[in-house]
């Protein structure tokens, strides 16, 4: 087993394609091919998780946050974050980021959130738009049928909880190749009629490279013809927060206490809102007050999220702002990691983190 191997397997749960431009994630120590002896899992990966790692025989760790953030112009060991990267250098430890991949994932960060604080019936509150693309390409009509199922095993056609989707419609099409050609059809220097189907899918934009593979194979033509496109449509499953309901409606002072005690936390700041109960919960991991006009556009009675500043509250008049802290807010996702890697795993060593990596400390 190989390092790669498990990297597969995160990139389906979390493909890097829908990370944010300004992240650092994938890979950012060791060799994918190096042999896998043991994982780690973390949020931060700080120079304890690193020994905490050599302790256990763990090879590859993966974290959330990347230790790696901006560009480092020497490794010279003078603050956390050379300290960490030399030591799981010269261990040969390799350090696998997602964050913000995750962050937009379904069933990534946020809504691990939801599941904890007991939130059903939850939707991506900031889906994405222009993400679906499509692809036509035109076929012989004794070809489809093989070309159709060629796509549709690199990924075309499946969004959501449908897969194999796919529209055709017939039509005629003509072709002459020059005294260069070499075509499997027809002859050169001679035009070509013949009766073929447009065919049509969907797909996400993490797999056009597979996608494009699959066609020129499969596909009779010399030259293949196709046309891919971007949709204007949002799509539900990637995007960034959470929202939906809780079984029962609290008081507000129930609701904090819940959360309070939910995300293990010393305090939490919330706006002076003239919500009498809460139903209705949004919810964000990390730095969220970018989304808290979308908590309000989508109808939420609270807004559970970290690092609001002193004038965000004055947004949540008609919404509970609760900030819970950053850590706090993304504390769940390691759980989510490990349970994850030991479901694919299970012959492998996958442990989570010891170590304390929150760096702030309530008093």
């Amino acid at each position: 087993m190989k390092i790669n191997d498990v990297i597969t397997h995160l990139e389906i749960l979390a493909p890097r394609y829908y990370a944010e431009d300004f992240d650092n994630t994938g890979l950012l120590t060791g060799e994918k091919y190096t042999e896998l002896k043991g994982i780690l899992v973390t949020l931060d990966c700080l120079e304890n998780v690193v020994d905490e790692a050599i302790e256990n025989n763990c090879n590859l760790i993966v974290s959330f946050h990347p230790i790696i953030f901006s560009g480092l112009k020497h490794l010279q060991p003078i603050d956390y974050v050379r300290k960490a990267v030399i030591k799981a250098i010269k261990n040969d430890i390799a350090i696998y980021v997602t964050h913000t991949a995750l962050d937009a994932a379904k069933g990534g960060v946020s809504y691990r959130m939801a599941k904890e604080m007991g939130v059903t019936n939850t939707v991506t509150l900031i889906p994405k738009s222009q993400i679906i693309k499509k692809i036509i390409t035109y076929v012989p009509i004794n070809d489809v049928e093989k070309v159709k199922e060629a796509l549709f095993l690199a990924g075309a056609g499946t969004l959501g909880n449908y897969s194999e989707c796919s529209f055709s419609n017939e039509g005629t099409g003509t072709f002459k190749g020059n005294k260069h050609s070499n075509p499997k059809i027809g002859e050169k220097l001679k035009r070509k009629t013949l009766k073929e189907k447009a065919l049509s899918m969907t797909f996400l934009p993490h797999l056009e490279i597979a996608i494009k593979a699959a066609l020129f194979n499969s596909h009779p033509y010399e030259e293949v013809s196709y046309e891919v496109s971007t949709l204007e449509n949002t799509y539900q499953n990637i995007g960034m927060g959470v929202i939906g309901e809780l079984p029962i409606a609290l008081k507000v002072e129930d609701f904090l206490k819940k959360t309070k005690s939910v995300f293990k936390t010393g305090v939490i700041k919330s706006s002076l809102s003239q919500k009498q109960n809460i139903k209705k919960v949004a919810l964000l991991g990390g730095s969220g007050s970018f989304a808290i006009k979308n908590a309000l556009q989508s109808g939420a009675d609270a807004f559970i999220t970290a690092d609001l500043k002193y004038h965000d509250f004055f947004q949540g008049q008609d919404i509970l702002l609760c900030d819970v802290g950053h850590y706090e807010s993304e504390q769940f996702t390691k759980n989510l990691l490990h349970e994850y890697l030991r479901e694919k795993f299970s012959n492998f060593a996958v442990l989570c983190a010891q170590a304390r990596t929150n760096p702030v400390n309530y008093f």
